[in-house]
């Protein structure tokens, strides 16, 4: 799926860069990454996910409640929904997008970073079109694509409704070829390398539906090489129903992305006994790691409150201010903006607060262009 899951809902009220952090606390130090950290090495940054086409329309309540769908929320499609896609292609103005989380993250953070062939992305795809498509954009952005190619399947696609003018959401995922990738496509010696080429690991948690034992293989060659594994939670029916492989790849991750209906749901079913997001976030921050050697962030957003990051036992809040109605064009893909911003920050050592300032105005650009796209000719400067 395109958005950030969850992270895309940060945006629902339309944000911009934060002004300063509040309730300061110390920060990861730089040398934390000391002989990882290299903004222009080919393949520093690997990514793994469902490389999905957004089909993307414009639409109201009407048509929300005709597919049984919520305004702002991310599932799989199910037989219910299949009538859909072909009614949304017949749609006027429809429109198709080069997506899927990860590799969303993926083309946002080369586009900042500028030199190409930092980031590496596998997931699967068909051997049809809409698989040469989406190589074809993510290569043009930089990104080194190692696709896993189904005969027997086609390329997945992800139904994007936009609402409410632009400030909403739904997506319905397609898995069909990303369903199928196999941890045997990363045991190949040349996509292994590549993987093993990389300091920097994301993995976006939709990936937790289709092939749990390859988060597993990265997470592992991430802690025993002191590299950092960086997941999200991506949607809430993942906290509640792939609780088990969540659970089994979270000892790995450095750094966790959320939103706070996602932090909702992940403290019910932890039975963590609080509502309060800075809590929830300590309290996950404090879940089991296997890499001692660096205390896990977590990184939860609230629509137009506060981001709530936790480490080291404390939380920062970074404010956001909200952008006027008028330049908001789509926010489908904002989160996954966010955090491709934020890596292109973290791969070059850059502080934790400079990580997060880069992703949110990364989202801002995003939200105000259709789909996650971006415009080549603007730079990034602190």
């Amino acid at each position: 799926m395109t958005a950030s899951r969850g992270l895309s809902s940060m945006f629902r009220c339309c944000l911009a860069l934060p002004r300063a952090a509040v309730c300061q606390s110390r920060s990861w130090p730089r040398n934390v990454f000391t002989g990882i950290c290299n903004k222009h090495r080919e393949g520093i940054l690997f990514g793994m996910g469902n490389p999905l086409l957004d089909i993307c329309v414009n639409s109201n309540e009407d048509f929300l409640k005709k597919y049984d769908l919520e305004a702002n929320n991310a599932i799989l499609a199910e037989e219910k929904h299949i009538p859909m896609y072909k009614e949304m292609a017949e749609m006027d103005g429809v429109e198709y997008i080069a997506g899927g989380a990860t590799q969303n993250s993926m083309r946002v953070a080369q586009w900042i970073l500028r030199e190409p062939k930092c980031a590496t992305f596998m997931g699967s795809t068909g051997k049809d079109e809409f698989g040469k498509t989406l190589a074809k954009k993510a290569e043009e952005a930089g990104v080194v694509v190692r696709y896993q190619k189904q005969d027997d399947y086609s390329t997945g696609t992800c139904a994007v409704i936009v609402t409410k003018s632009g400030t909403c959401r739904s997506l319905v995922a397609n898995l069909a070829a990303a369903n199928h990738f196999t941890k045997s496509h990363l045991e190949i010696a040349e996509n292994k390398a590549l993987m093993e080429k990389a300091n920097f690991y994301y993995i976006s948690g939709f990936f937790l539906t289709v092939s749990p034992e390859s988060i597993l293989m990265v997470g592992e060659h991430a802690c025993e090489n002191n590299k950092v594994f960086c997941m999200n939670l991506s949607a809430p029916f993942l906290c509640e129903f792939f609780k088990d492989p969540m659970m089994k790849a979270f000892p790995y991750i450095d750094i966790l992305f959320g939103n706070e209906t996602e932090a909702a749901k992940f403290a019910e079913i932890h039975e963590f006994g609080t509502t309060d997001v800075k809590d929830i976030a300590l309290k996950t921050a404090a879940l089991p790691k296997k890499n001692s050697k660096r205390e896990r962030i977590v990184v939860f957003t609230q629509g137009a409150e506060d981001i709530i990051v936790a480490r080291d036992g404390k939380i920062t809040q970074f404010p956001v201010v909200r952008l006027p109605t008028e330049k908001l064009i789509d926010t489908n893909g904002a989160g996954d903006a966010f955090v491709g911003g934020f890596v292109a920050q973290l791969v070059q050592g850059k502080p934790i607060e400079s990580c997060i300032k880069c992703g949110i105005w990364a989202a801002t650009e995003i939200i105000q262009r259709s789909g996650c796209s971006f415009p080549a000719d603007l730079h990034y400067t602190e």
